[in-house]
């Protein structure tokens, strides 16, 4: 290509870009616009009617006539503001706020740890693979295994089987080994840290980690690097856990697809993990790691959780703080831990809670874990027509049913009620908007064409369908967030937690958007051997009472003792 069709390319892209940005799609817009812009038309009574078919609006001819000088002016500043370089870390000047109410007081019981508990020592290495983090915590403080041991043998884990799961997109065992043997020493010195000190875990591939490249999943920013970690790391870190490598995601946190391939359910290697925190779940549910942290805007933990048959907790918006991570919504990304336990999961996430001074949108709310408390007469709402679908719409229904029933059976009060019924999908648009200004200049300067995905349902084209999305719709579905809160808010209120099937309609958009915890767990397994999940939803920052119901649950039903067999399996 001649040199002046490039410019004549780049000026079309431009022109098209800036006109997306008041309303004006490029591809609704055609070649025939380009074509007078070319001939030196300019912003007319015309384009203004394009932009009304975007908009969905309907205007006067005087009405046009008074506007286009002011699109004009509109479309300047575009120009102008897009000549300010904005790095992905940089947030908006506008913050969510999921709570209708004043937060909770800080929790004054210290974190307890599964000390002293009794633990048999594992019969096999593949055993001992799939032990979980509070198993593993007395093995290590008893010195019966040593950090490096078990360390070595996730690499070694790693180096075999994830050829054929492709969930490891950084080992980084250099690190690893540096801090196990670390973690050996000072346990031996008797300064042991807690029930993390000396586990290997794994981290999504958008937490920044110094000295290794931290893709995002995608071809764009396959080399990018940090030179800070972020403050989830660090704090795991200081909790004295071993990263062990950095573990896939759909690329920019979308699905389970990345430049190294599909990332695999471990249960069944013809499946995807599902995403996008498709290596934290496979990597866990296979035995690589011993934990690992994952990241969810919409589903990113609850769905590969509910695939790989791991137990995932979306924690409350800003209960983590999200520094060091890629950012793909602020008003809706969370980070949190995929174990195989809820007790795991609580573990963890009492190491990473709490604000960091950095992350302003976290909350000055800890998480302290306090575990064996009694769930009789807790209140646990049942969301009643999810749990009636028939089994056509359902196909877990029979495990659903059997869940009421164990909730019974621990003297729990159940309370049917119903979701709060909002345009919730249409809501997304709040998740689409934000994402596309994340990620303006992958799209402005055409480096959304080198991902890998490239078809309707993926970010490059919800990139550039987002630019047409009026600021006002984004405004005013912010509104109707408002009303969808505060309706949460009401139904949550005098509820211990709320239970529903993991695939019941609109629980997790909404809940989501909401901003409210969960927990996602095993419950059963299908005819083929894969698993099915439940959910367990919560208070905002009201964890405790969440995990504690969870947890009850778990230990009542041994789903989660179930591992898959990947012996003898090659890619």
């Amino acid at each position: 290509m001649s040199n002046d069709r490039i410019v004549e390319a780049a000026n079309r892209r431009a022109f098209l870009s800036s006109f997306a940005g008041i309303g004006l799609g490029g591809t609704l817009l055609g070649e025939s616009l380009w074509a007078r812009v070319r001939a030196g038309a300019e912003i007319t009574v015309e384009t203004i009617r394009c932009a009304e078919e975007v908009a969905g609006l309907t205007f006067t001819d005087e009405e046009r006539l008074q506007m286009v000088e002011d699109v004009k002016a509109q479309a300047e500043s575009y120009r102008v503001l897009r000549s300010v370089p904005l790095d992905n870390s940089v947030p908006p000047a506008i913050r969510f706020d999921p709570s209708v109410r004043a937060r909770p007081a800080e929790a004054a019981d210290a974190p307890s740890a599964p000390v002293g508990r009794e633990v048999a020592m594992p019969a096999t290495d593949e055993e001992l693979a799939m032990a979980r983090v509070a198993q593993l915590a007395e093995l290590l403080r008893t010195r019966r295994v040593s950090s490096e041991e078990l360390t070595r043998l996730y690499l070694e884990r790693i180096e075999r089987l994830d050829p054929l799961l492709l969930s490891v997109v950084t080992v980084t065992a250099e690190r690893a080994l540096e801090q196990a043997r670390a973690a050996d020493a000072a346990i031996a010195a008797g300064e042991y840290r807690g029930p993390l000190h000396g586990i290997p875990w794994g981290a999504k591939d958008l937490l920044a980690v110094r000295g290794y490249p931290t893709t995002w999943g995608t071809p764009p920013f396959r080399e990018q690097r940090f030179e800070e970690d972020a403050t989830v790391v660090s704090r795991l870190d200081a909790a004295g856990a071993v990263l062990i490598a950095k573990l896939s995601l759909g690329e920019l946190a979308w699905g389970d697809v990345w430049f190294g391939g599909r990332t695999r359910n471990p249960w069944n290697p013809a499946q995807g993990s599902s995403g996008s925190s498709a290596g934290p779940a496979a990597a866990t549910a296979a035995g690589l790691v011993g934990c690992s942290i994952g990241s969810e805007t919409l589903g990113s933990i609850s769905s590969p959780s509910a695939r790989t048959g791991v137990t995932g907790v979306r924690p409350s918006y800003g209960l983590v703080p999200r520094t060091g991570s890629m950012a793909l919504a602020w008003s809706m990304d969370k980070l949190g831990p995929m174990c195989r336990s809820v007790e795991d999961c609580a573990l963890v996430l009492q190491a990473i809670a709490g604000p960091d001074g950095l992350d302003a949108s976290a909350a000055p709310v800890p998480f302290a874990w306090r575990p064996g408390q009694s769930v009789a007469g807790r209140r646990v709402g049942y969301v009643e027509s999810a749990f009636e679908r028939g089994p056509t719409e359902s196909p877990t229904r029979t495990f659903d049913l059997t869940a009421l029933e164990v909730l019974r059976s621990l003297d729990v009060e159940l309370v049917p009620v119903e979701l709060p019924d909002f345009p919730y999908e249409e809501m997304t648009i709040i998740l689409n908007a934000e994402a596309a200004a994340a990620f303006d200049e992958l799209t402005r300067g055409d480096a959304d064409d080198s991902m890998v995905r490239q078809e309707r349902n993926a970010w490059p084209n919800v990139f550039r369908a987002a630019r047409t999305i009026p600021a006002v719709e984004y405004i005013n579905a912010n509104r109707i967030r408002t009303l969808a809160m505060r309706a949460w808010d009401t139904l949550l209120d005098g509820l211990d937690a709320l239970v529903t099937p993991t695939n019941a309609p609109g629980q997790l958009t909404a809940s989501n958007l909401t901003g409210h915890p969960a927990v996602i767990l095993p419950n059963g397994f299908l005819s083929d051997g894969t698993p099915v999940s439940l959910t367990f939803l919560g208070g905002l920052f009201r964890e405790q009472e969440l995990l504690t119901i969870a947890d009850a649950y778990q230990r009542a039903t041994g789903f989660h003792l179930r591992h898959p067999n990947l012996e003898g399996t090659r890619a």
